[in-house]
C-alpha cells in the first residue's frame, strides 16, 4: 500500500515530532533536578542535627569544666592566702643570724636639721697654674701627656728659640767684658797705689769695671725672667718644666709647631685639694658663715667628707641669682673630680625627736617608705612618714611606735628576700 504525501505535509509531521521530543526531554530534566534538590535539603537537614547536637554537648563540657576550674582555682587560692599576712617577710633566726641582721629599738634621739645645697667639684684656682713659653720658637719635643702626674721641676718640652739664643750669648759676652774690666781695675789700682801711674786712669779702669758689672747682670736678669739658664746644651734650646707637683689638665701643644711667648702650652692643677664651689640662695644666706662645717656627698654615692666654708661671696650672679660659697676639701684618692655635682649639707641646729631609727634602716618598696619591725616569723614591712635626718638618724612622724624593735643593718637584706617572696607568689 502506498502513501502519497505531498512536501507540506511532511514538514508538518517532522515539526510535531521534533516539539514531541523537546516536550519529552524537558520533562525528564525537571524530574531528575526535582530528586537532586529534595536529596540536598535532606542532607543538610541532618547535618544541621547533628552539629546541634554536637554543639549542646561541647557547651554543656564547657560550662561543667569552666565551673570546675574556677571552683578549685578560687579554693586553692582561698587556702594560699590564709598562710601569710600582708607585709610578713618570713625568715628562720638561722638566716637572720648567718646574713648579719641585726635589730634596734626605735627610740627618742637628737636630729641634725640641716639644708641641703647644690654644689660642684673645681679646680684649687690656688694650685693651678698655666705654664707659658716665655719665648717664641719652636716646639721640638713634647714629653708630657695629658692626664699624666709630674712632678716639680719636671720637662714638659722643649723648644728652639733664636731669642734665647740672643739673650745667652749676650750674657756669655757681658761675662767676658766683666772679667776683662776686672783685671783692668786691679792693675790700674795697684799702679797707682805704687805712684807708678795716675789717679785718672784708674778712676777710668773702676768706672768701665762698674759698667761691666750692671751689663752682665742686666743679661742675666733676662735669662732667669724667662726661667732659663745659660745651660750645657745648645744655646737655643729652651724647656718647659712643671712650676710644682701636678697633674696635667690641658695640653696645647704638638712636636714642630711654632709658638709664641704667651702660648697656653700647658694647664697644670694640683688635685690633692680641690674646692667646692656652693650656690646659695637668697633665703639661705643666712645659714652659711666662714669656718662653717659641712658635708659633702656625691649624689651617686660613695663616702662623705666633711670640711669647712673658706669663703663666703657678699655678691649675687646676675644669672643665677645666688651667692657662692667655697670649701677646700683634701683629696688624697683623686675620688672628688673636678666637674662633678655634689650635695652639700650645712647643719642648722638640732631637733629632739620622740621616735627614731637609723638611717640604713629605712628602705622604699613599690614607692613606699617602709621600715622592717620584728615579728613572730620574721619581719613585717610597717610604711612609715619620715621626719629630719642628718644622714646617720631619721625621724619617724607616723607609723613606729618608741620602742618597737626593727632592722637596723641588713635591712636591705629583708628588702631582697621580700622581692623574692614577690616574685614567686606571682608566678
Amino acid at each position: 500500500m502506498k502513501f502519497n504525501i505531498d512536501k507540506k505535509s511532511a514538514f508538518s509531521i517532522l515539526t510535531v515530532v521534533a516539539v514531541g521530543i523537546v516536550l519529552a526531554l524537558a520533562i525528564l530534566f525537571w524530574k531528575k533536578d526535582a530528586s537532586s534538590g529534595e536529596g540536598e535539603a535532606e542532607h543538610a537537614e541532618e547535618t544541621r542535627e547533628k552539629t546541634a547536637a554536637k554543639g549542646g554537648h561541647a557547651e554543656g563540657e564547657k560550662e561543667t569544666h569552666g565551673e570546675g576550674k574556677e571552683e578549685a582555682h578560687g579554693e586553692g587560692k582561698e587556702e594560699g592566702h590564709a598562710d601569710a599576712a600582708p607585709g610578713l617577710i618570713k625568715m628562720t633566726p638561722q638566716q637572720i643570724q648567718s646574713a648579719g641582721i641585726v635589730t634596734a629599738r626605735a627610740g627618742a634621739a637628737s636630729v641634725d636639721t640641716a639644708v641641703t645645697l647644690p654644689g660642684e667639684v673645681n679646680f684649687n684656682e690656688d694650685r693651678t697654674a698655666h705654664v707659658v713659653p716665655r719665648v717664641a720658637g719652636v716646639v721640638e719635643s713634647v714629653s708630657a701627656a695629658l692626664g699624666q702626674d709630674v712632678r716639680k721641676g719636671q720637662a714638659l718640652a722643649e723648644i728652639a728659640s733664636p731669642e734665647l739664643a740672643e739673650l745667652r750669648s749676650a750674657v756669655l759676652a757681658a761675662d767676658k767684658r766683666l772679667g776683662l774690666a776686672r783685671v783692668t781695675y786691679e792693675r790700674e789700682k795697684k799702679l797707682w797705689e805704687d805712684k807708678i801711674s795716675a789717679q785718672q786712669d784708674y778712676l777710668q779702669a773702676e768706672q768701665q769695671y762698674r759698667e761691666a758689672q750692671i751689663e752682665a747682670q742686666s743679661a742675666r736678669s733676662k735669662l732667669t725672667a724667662l726661667g732659663a739658664g745659660l745651660g750645657s746644651d745648645a744655646l737655643n734650646r729652651y724647656v718647659l718644666r712643671a712650676p710644682f707637683n701636678a697633674v696635667v689638665v690641658e695640653k696645647h701643644l704638638a712636636q714642630g709647631e711654632a709658638v709664641k711667648e704667651d702660648a697656653n702650652a700647658f694647664v697644670l692643677s694640683d688635685l690633692s685639694k680641690v674646692w667646692v664651689r656652693i650656690a646659695v640662695s637668697p633665703k639661705d644666706l643666712g645659714t652659711i658663715r666662714v669656718g662653717q662645717s659641712v658635708t659633702i656627698r656625691s649624689p651617686a654615692g660613695g663616702e662623705a667628707v666633711n670640711g669647712k666654708v673658706s669663703y663666703m661671696g657678699n655678691l649675687l650672679g646676675e644669672q643665677t641669682r645666688t651667692a657662692t660659697a667655697r670649701v677646700v676639701v683634701d683629696n688624697p684618692g683623686l675620688a672628688w673630680r673636678p666637674g662633678l655635682f655634689v650635695n652639700v649639707s650645712v647643719v642648722r641646729g638640732k631637733k629632739e625627736a620622740a621616735v627614731t631609727v637609723q638611717a640604713d634602716g629605712v628602705q622604699t618598696i613599690e614607692g613606699k617608705t617602709v621600715v622592717f619591725v620584728k615579728a613572730a616569723q620574721g619581719f613585717q614591712a610597717q610604711p612609715v612618714t619620715l621626719g629630719a635626718s642628718d644622714g646617720k638618724v631619721v625621724e619617724i612622724v607616723q607609723g613606729l611606735t618608741a620602742g618597737a624593735e626593727y632592722v637596723a643593718t641588713g635591712s636591705f637584706v629583708v628588702k631582697a628576700e621580700q622581692g623574692k617572696g614577690s616574685a614567686e607568689h606571682a608566678h
